[in-house]
């Protein structure tokens, strides 16, 4: 496939997962700087890894946010649990992934992430 399918490809999934509002205002914001980056990680990222079938959508998800809660990246976490409205991966399995992220990667990594994924995902009253 050559990299101007996989660009739009890419683009397409990355609009299904992240939905419009978010791919606008990322395009709207991009320079002749990062121009480059944003269309290697829409190839790759997007384009290649999540436009495969190999898994479907809520397994990427959940792997994903596994991975940055492990490395402890709060921004892209947020987007991602945001983007669990699109992919199918339901609160429920969001906080099974994040238990495997406190056995593998640290209690703290997986406080961090279910601290956020709670604001995002689950905003409720505590129980008692």
């Amino acid at each position: 496939m050559c990299t101007d399918e996989r660009y739009q490809r890419g683009m397409a999934t990355r609009r299904e997962v992240l939905g419009n509002e978010h791919v606008n205002r990322a395009e709207a914001s991009k320079t002749a700087f990062d121009a480059p980056f944003q269309r290697l990680i829409t190839e790759m990222a997007w384009g290649t890894l999540w436009a495969s079938d190999t898994l479907d959508r809520p397994t990427r998800s959940l792997i994903t946010i596994a991975i940055l809660a492990a490395l402890g990246r709060p921004e892209e976490l947020a987007l991602h649990l945001r983007a669990t409205a699109h992919t199918g991966a339901t609160p429920e399995q969001v906080r099974e992934a994040l238990m495997h992220v406190a056995v593998y990667a640290g209690v703290p990594a997986a406080n961090s992430a279910f601290a956020l994924a709670k604001r995002i995902l689950a905003p409720e009253p505590p129980v008692e």
